[in-house]
């Protein structure tokens, strides 16, 4: 009987394969070319380095500025055109895809963690504790983002990291708000009373029976906070205060090419579709899932 499965594994199991299917059969419902550039994209991020045509970063002067493919002089061996250096418009927006995710992937699970600790840390306790965060919250909230970032990168130098510390400082601060509200909400409920009066501590409370009923809420906003992050990362590198190169960024690309439009348009036009299709792609996703996520609008 040691081999044996017990009924209850075998309930465990089959509750998972029916979870596994319902997940399968709500993406079913999922916009389609959204969901299809998401899904891109990340494999992109993950598999860059095995489906670049070329070095992103290896500079060739003689194939300098030449045009995509399409367009007449254009070189097949370069399909969306070379920049001034001669390096490959496509190698570069690929390897830039997931310099972007990778940014914004760090940002929002480091803004998550901090922001969601915070917001129910303020919405249990109340009293000083609440009002001591949220007026922090209030501050980080209504100081323009976009100035901050600037500020701090500038000041600490540019780099990976510190792009990333900079939009954690900036979107920690929305996660924290939600979830404070959401957990003033949740505190009074009949469930957590009867876990007190059972002798439970708060600790135990918060992780046990609220953190899971604001799970939902915390992953929706992330799905919408990646576009709002590839977007900050892509100004700052416009702005030449996001990662140095010669890693190549999205926002980089299109700064290199903004003063050669008329002569070299794609230089700077290819990254920027890829700016615009991956952020309204990501948003689009963000608001299918909240749709699926929020019990109130399942109802309607």
């Amino acid at each position: 009987m040691n081999g044996a499965v017990s009924p209850a594994a075998i309930g465990r199991r089959l509750v998972r394969l029916q979870r596994v299917y319902r997940a399968l059969e709500t993406l079913k419902s999922a916009p389609k070319i959204p969901t299809a550039i998401v899904g891109l994209s990340i494999f992109l991020a993950i598999f860059a380095d095995l489906i670049v045509p070329h070095s992103p970063v290896d500079i060739n002067p003689r194939e300098g500025e030449l045009p995509p493919a399409f367009v007449s002089d254009g070189n097949w061996n370069y399909v969306l055109g070379t920049d001034r250096k001669g390096r490959d418009i496509l190698s570069r927006i690929l390897t830039g895809t997931r310099i972007s995710l990778a940014v914004a992937g760090a940002a929002i699970v480091l803004a998550g963690v901090l922001g969601t600790t915070l917001g129910l840390i303020a919405g249990y306790k109340g009293g000083w504790v609440d009002a001591l965060i949220m007026r922090v919250v209030d501050g980080m909230l209504a100081f323009p983002s976009i100035l901050l970032a600037l500020v701090l990168a500038i000041t600490v130098g540019p780099g990976f990291w510190v792009v990333v510390i900079v939009l954690v400082l900036i979107v920690w601060a929305r996660y924290a708000r939600l979830v404070r509200g959401e957990t003033l909400v949740l505190r009074d409920r009949d469930f957590v009373l009867l876990a007190r009066v059972s002798g439970a501590s708060g600790p135990y409370i918060v992780i046990r029976h609220i953190l899971p009923m604001v799970m939902n809420s915390v992953v929706v906003l992330s799905t919408l906070q990646v576009g709002w992050a590839i977007l900050v990362e892509a100004s700052l590198g416009f702005l030449g205060v996001g990662i140095p190169p010669p890693t190549p960024t999205w926002g980089s690309m299109v700064a290199e090419g903004r003063d050669f439009v008329e002569s070299a348009w794609w230089i700077s036009v290819f990254p920027g579709i890829a700016i615009i299709l991956v952020v309204l792609a990501f948003n689009l996703f963000g608001d299918w899932l909240r749709d699926v996520l929020d019990p109130k609008l399942r109802q309607l």
